[in-house]
């Protein structure tokens, strides 16, 4: 992705821009984060999507301690140029549940109850440290 018009790019004033994470191929979403510019063009130098992590204040390679990496196939941006749709291929579950999408629950009968199976569960996704 040489070249990425990233001057057209309008981050709020946070300097932040929501990025949904779209599945390559069965357009579930993923995910929804969040990019600062230095994000971005990590993203798009590397291919592995990365995100600015509100809570922590600093970079997060999504799959850096999971190894569950969601690779970048394509970045689209709204008219606005203020959000990003990006179409990756996930390795691994995406969510840190271990559901493919952080997308799994659905309302019914008032309750939120899961429609998508977990793929492997979290302790297995995590290595646990002293």
């Amino acid at each position: 992705m040489n070249n990425f018009p990233i001057q057209s790019i309008r981050f709020d004033k946070d300097g932040l821009v929501p990025a949904v994470v779209q599945h390559h191929q069965s357009k579930d979403v993923l995910m929804l984060g969040f990019m600062n510019r230095e994000a971005l063009l990590k993203t798009v130098g590397e291919g592995n999507v990365c995100f600015w992590s509100r809570s922590r204040q600093k970079l997060w390679l999504k799959g850096e301690t999971s190894g569950n990496f969601l690779r970048v196939r394509n970045i689209r941006v709204n008219c606005e140029n203020n959000s990003l749709l990006i179409f990756a291929d996930p390795v691994g579950p995406t969510c840190h549940t271990g559901h493919e999408s952080c997308y799994y629950r659905q309302v019914e009968a008032g309750e939120w109850v899961e429609v998508m199976p977990v793929i492997l569960p979290p302790d297995e996704i995590y290595t646990k440290t002293s």
